[in-house]
């Protein structure tokens, strides 16, 4: 696999024949799910086509952020934040976790003005942030030669390593009684008086009551084959990494033509500020009505093609029998070819902001497909048409800071107890009861 070298996770060999729930999908919203669960005493049995954590589980920027969220999930993050800090000690393995401090520069006086009015929304949660003006920004991170008015600084936002987090928090979930099953596709729900009864997997059924698909960019085609139109599409981002390198900035930092954030070997991973590809595929069209506010919102950040991937896609059935192979043990791990242009422009204006990096060297380069929804707020969410099923899917580039919380949330609405934050902005009944779908401007 080209994508980034994840650590090594080995799968239960055996299928266990009942639990009380499947979760679908080893990314980190299933594993954290899945962990919650079974320190709850839940019998789970978490099912993954490829191996743990191998999609954008790993390949993402790797930020532990509640800085320019979009409101709706800033209640979510407060409590992810929290749970970071704990959550080597809770599973006795290392994720990487530092708070290290996140920096969104400011271009111009709007953009200062802006976010220096975001800032509002953590006031009630009592986490320390505030506005730099250009000269302490230089006091900050010395040697840089960015050209900004200003930034805002989160202290307590931090970084963590998407290629260790994953795998450590699924061994834990193991530990605490949980079977968790790498390169077993679940090809199915099965029914029994309309609700869930079970799973169909490459290797089996697993009978049980209870369903959460935290498939990511799969959600929807599977969620599709069994009646439930999850709008949903993918963003490709790229992203490099760097050898290690001394003197670098300790702070995560976005900047409009670049973003950064320093690794556990004392390397860097280095992607755009703003730019991603957009394949266009089937689904585009399908869903082109439900994204158009998103779009019109974004379209400067969006480099739209149409390759060869239309093609794959338009070839992946969106029926299939559950005695047959299903398409996700065609295609096990999403693996896009990154893109050479992009991620050398935006390490050229690294290099150009920050002179250090100029004796830095690329080790790596990847991609990975960023699961989107049209209001780029995700689903945590019962699904009223097939009782016992749930979905946790559409974090939309936000999904690795917030996995732990997210686990937890979606684990307290699975056992019916008092929710970690008010669910209803996660809500997958927002697409169809007439609901207002609006994208909140951020990043």
């Amino acid at each position: 696999m080209p994508g980034p070298y994840v650590d090594p996770f080995h799968g239960d060999a055996n299928l266990p024949e009942k639990v009380d729930v499947v979760v679908i999908g080893g990314g980190i919203i299933g594993v954290s799910t899945a962990l919650e669960l079974a320190e709850r005493g839940v019998s789970v049995a978490l099912c993954e086509k490829g191996g743990i954590g191998h999609e954008q589980s790993s390949r993402n920027w790797g930020w532990v952020r509640i800085s320019r969220r979009d409101p709706r999930e800033v209640p979510l993050m407060a409590e992810a934040l929290r749970l970071w800090q704990g959550l080597d000690e809770r599973i006795g393995r290392p994720t990487g976790y530092k708070r290290a401090g996140i920096v969104f520069t400011c271009a111009d006086e709007k953009s200062l003005a802006e976010h220096e009015s975001w800032g509002r929304h953590l006031e009630p949660y009592q986490i320390e942030h505030r506005m730099l003006s250009a000269r302490e920004l230089d006091e900050l991170m010395p040697g840089s030669k960015m050209e900004v008015k200003g930034a805002l600084y989160t202290p307590t936002d931090g970084r963590a390593e998407p290629q260790k987090a994953a795998p450590a928090i699924a061994e834990a979930a193991r530990e605490k009684g949980a079977h968790v099953l790498t390169e077993c596709a679940v090809r199915g729900i099965e029914t029994t008086g309309g609700r869930v009864s079970g799973v169909v997997t490459e290797r089996g059924s697993i009978a049980c009551s209870q369903i959460v698909l935290a498939g990511g960019a799969w959600s929807s085609l599977f969620s599709g084959r069994f009646g439930i139109d999850l709008p949903q599409l993918k963003v490709m981002n790229t992203v490099l990494r760097t050898k290690p390198l001394e003197g670098g900035p300790e702070q995560a930092l976005w900047h409009k033509d670049f973003a950064i954030r320093k690794r556990r070997d004392g390397g860097y991973t280095v992607a755009s500020g703003h730019e991603n590809i957009v394949d266009l595929v089937p689904a585009s069209f399908r869903y082109a009505k439900a994204f158009l506010p998103a779009l019109k919102e974004e379209w400067k950040s969006l480099s739209f093609r149409m390759a060869g991937r239309f093609l794959d896609e338009l070839r992946i059935p969106r029926n299939w029998a559950m005695d047959e192979a299903s398409p996700f043990e065609y295609a096990r791990v999403l693996d896009p070819k990154p893109s050479k242009a992009l991620s050398d422009k935006f390490f050229a204006e690294l290099k150009r902001n920050f002179p250090i990096f100029e004796t830095a060297e690329i080790a790596q380069r990847w991609a990975g497909y960023i699961d989107v929804t049209p209001d780029a707020v995700p689903v945590i969410s019962a699904i009223d048409a097939i009782p016992g099923f749930h979905i946790a899917t559409g974090f939309s580039g936000h999904g690795f800071g917030i996995g732990p919380a997210a686990g937890r949330l979606m684990a307290d609405i699975v056992t019916d107890r008092p929710p970690l934050v008010d669910p209803a902005a996660f809500r997958f009944s927002r697409f169809s009861d007439g609901s207002k779908i609006e994208l909140i401007s951020g990043f």
